[in-house]
């Protein structure tokens, strides 16, 4: 029984990305800057904030238009290694 592959993404299209990292005041105004390095013109109805029951955690929720593997490779990278961020989905 072979596993089923995961489905294809045509692009251009439009995709979600969560990031999610420790709170701090300034935590969505870091995660835009970086995303918009790589995705320029997001969008104020297509971001939301979230944070965690006890204030510790943040997520923030975009949709952006995406080009390419390359594109969110190094976005996701980029956000990696900033230290502030705990996850990228």
């Amino acid at each position: 029984m072979t596993e089923p592959k995961a489905p294809k993404i045509e692009f251009p299209c439009d995709y979600v990305i969560k990031v999610i990292g420790t709170a701090a005041p300034d935590f969505e105004e870091f995660v835009r800057a970086v995303v918009e390095n790589h995705a320029p013109g997001i969008k104020d109805e297509h971001v939301t904030v979230v944070d965690s029951r006890n204030a510790r955690f943040c997520s923030v929720r975009l949709q952006i238009v995406a080009t390419g593997e390359p594109q969110l490779k190094a976005l996701f990278e980029e956000l990696k290694a900033s230290g502030r961020v705990h996850m990228v989905l």
